[in-house]
């Protein structure tokens, strides 16, 4: 593997860019997650494997199963339920790369 000598900065919340050459290196694509691991005062950052949530797969199985055992309770979304949600949300606004707010950290 090809050593990299490369700095970046710290914002003052703690943020920062990872250069190019590294983001090439990792093959890392935009909302990518990374893993930090720390040996003997270094660290080492590296392309974190997707997670899997522990209990969202008997969850959906659960689900599964009882759509199967009784279909006769599936429903479709009540039209005024679905118009009603539309305009309460309508004017939500979500950045998810925006900073976090202070508080947040």
């Amino acid at each position: 593997m090809t050593s990299l000598d490369i700095t970046s900065t710290l914002t003052d919340r703690y943020q920062t860019t990872i250069p190019e050459a590294v983001r090439h290196a990792l093959g890392l694509q935009k909302r990518d997650r990374l893993q930090y691991r720390v040996e003997n005062g270094q660290v080492i950052i590296s392309r974190a494997d997707e997670e899997k949530d522990p209990a969202l797969a008997p969850f959906l199985a659960l689900l599964e199963n009882d759509i199967q055992d009784h279909p006769e309770h599936l429903q479709a979304l009540d039209r005024d339920l679905h118009t009603r949600l539309k305009e309460l949300t309508a004017d939500i606004e979500i950045d998810l790369n925006a900073p976090l707010d202070p508080d947040d950290e």
